[in-house]
Order: structure tokens, then C-alpha cells, then sequence
């Protein structure tokens, strides 16, 4: 399969989908939530429409993992090509006027993640990897922080939106960490907070009981500029996977340290 295919499909797609969100920016009709906090809106919908359609016209027999519809296979799907899209990351935010939202599209060929994009649409930045190729924001070439000491870096964290079944676990990792490094920040936005860890905005990125489309595109952007991608065990990532931690690399094991606790909550 040709990559300049691929890649402009993802990229068309994202452009696409962003001119949408931002279209609906300030003005989004709130639809039924699907959780206690989990917010869907008109913009999630048009958005995850606009992204499927550009897709499933340039590969119809590629599978479809999406936040919105769940899997959807073509009619001569191959198992081993997947797209995986958050339509609209940071729905909170989003709903409430916040710029710090994203278009995440990443696509996965035999398990392997080929190719990522996060686009926000307000900001105007665009974050694009693919395997073996580097990492880029809005084509140029980006790097993560070369910081080696945690106790001067900058992290980032989320909570799920079931934070209340994990409140314990959550906060004793968040005091440590407020303790451990210079700062930590939540932005609301998972693709967003592991592409500020690959151009170095952040030094590192955790959070636990996550999609895959929270993290597929983003974890590849990190590991192609230059990072290191685990869970908080150092087990090799999967988009799959509930938790992640992404960093500069240098950081890493002095952070999985601060992540870890006794009953590995």
C-alpha cells in the first residue's frame, strides 16, 4: 500500500474535520451525554461523518475504529488495516469554549501503528508521524525535551471520566507527581498533551483507563520524536492498552517510579 495514499487521506481527513469542529466552535447543540460526565455534541457527530466518509471512500475495505460508532468493517474488510479516529478529543473542553481540542486519526497495519495526525483546528497546528520517518508540526520537523532530571520537568496528566470509580488511586499518583517534578498540568485533550510531549512543550505525559483512539496516533508522534512510550510497568505500548506513560525518554524510569503503587490501582 503506497504511504503518500495513506498519508493523504489522513491528512484531508483531519483538515477536513477540523474546518468542521471549527465551524461549530462556540455554537455546539449538546446532545444526551454517555456517562455520568461524558459529553457528545452535534460537532462530535459531523466531525466522526466527515472523517469515515473521507476514509471509507479511499479504502473501503479497510476496518474503522471510532469513539462515536465503535468498529465498522467494509465489505471485503482486511482484518490487518485499521483505522483508528477520535473525532473530537477534548469534548469537554470543547462543549464549554475551551480551544484545546483535536482531530486524532491513526492508522494500523498487522498491529503496528504506521501513521498518526492530530490536528486542532483553532490552534492551526497539525502534528503528523509516520513509522520510521520522523515526527512534524505543520511540516516541520519537531523533538522532545532534552530535560534529564524530573524534578525540572513539566508533566501532564488526564482523568477518565470515571474518575470517581478511581479517585484514590488518581489523586495518590497526582500528589506524588505534584511533589516529584516541577509542575504538572491537565489540559483535557490525551492527543494533544502526547504531541506537547514530542515537540517538547512537556517532558511527560500519564494517565490510565484510556481508548485506543485516545492514543494511537499521539504515542506514535512521541516515539517518532525521539520519546519512549510504555505503560507504567515499561511493558511495550498498545493502543489497546489502559494506561500510558509517554516521555522524553530520560525521564522515564524516574517517573514510572513515581507511578507506581502498592496494589498497582
Amino acid at each position: 500500500m503506497r504511504c503518500d495514499m495513506l498519508r493523504s487521506a489522513a491528512l484531508a481527513a483531519a483538515y477536513e474535520a477540523g474546518r468542521v469542529l471549527a465551524g461549530y466552535f462556540g455554537r455546539a447543540g449538546m446532545l444526551p451525554k454517555k456517562g455520568e460526565i461524558d459529553l457528545v455534541t452535534e460537532a462530535d457527530i459531523a466531525s466522526e461523518k466527515t472523517v469515515m466518509g473521507i476514509i471509507e471512500k479511499a479504502f473501503p475495505t479497510h476496518a474503522i475504529l471510532s469513539e462515536e460508532i465503535g468498529e465498522l468493517r467494509g465489505s471485503n474488510s482486511l482484518a490487518s488495516d485499521l483505522w483508528i479516529i477520535d473525532p473530537l478529543d477534548g469534548t469537554t473542553n470543547y462543549a464549554h469554549g475551551l480551544p484545546v481540542f483535536a482531530v486524532s486519526i491513526a492508522f494500523v497495519s498487522e498491529g503496528e501503528t504506521r501513521l498518526g495526525v492530530v490536528h486542532n483546528p483553532l490552534s492551526r497546528e497539525l502534528f503528523m508521524a509516520e513509522r520510521g520517518q520522523g515526527a512534524t508540526l505543520n511540516g516541520r520537523s519537531i523533538g522532545v525535551s532534552g530535560t534529564a532530571c524530573l524534578l525540572d520537568s513539566l508533566v501532564v496528566t488526564g482523568f477518565p471520566y470515571n474518575l470517581r470509580a478511581m479517585m484514590d488511586a488518581l489523586m495518590l499518583r497526582f500528589s506524588k507527581c505534584l511533589s516529584a517534578c516541577q509542575g504538572v498540568r491537565r489540559l483535557g485533550s490525551a492527543a494533544l498533551d502526547l504531541c506537547y510531549v514530542a515537540c517538547g512543550r512537556f517532558d511527560a505525559f500519564w494517565e490510565q483507563n484510556l481508548a485506543p483512539w485516545d492514543t494511537a496516533a499521539g504515542a506514535l508522534i512521541v516515539e517518532e520524536a525521539g520519546g519512549r512510550v510504555t505503560d507504567f510497568l515499561h511493558n511495550p505500548f498498545s493502543p489497546h492498552d489502559k494506561e500510558i506513560l509517554a516521555s522524553n525518554g530520560s525521564i522515564h524510569e524516574q517517573l514510572a517510579q513515581v507511578l507506581q503503587l502498592e496494589d498497582r490501582a
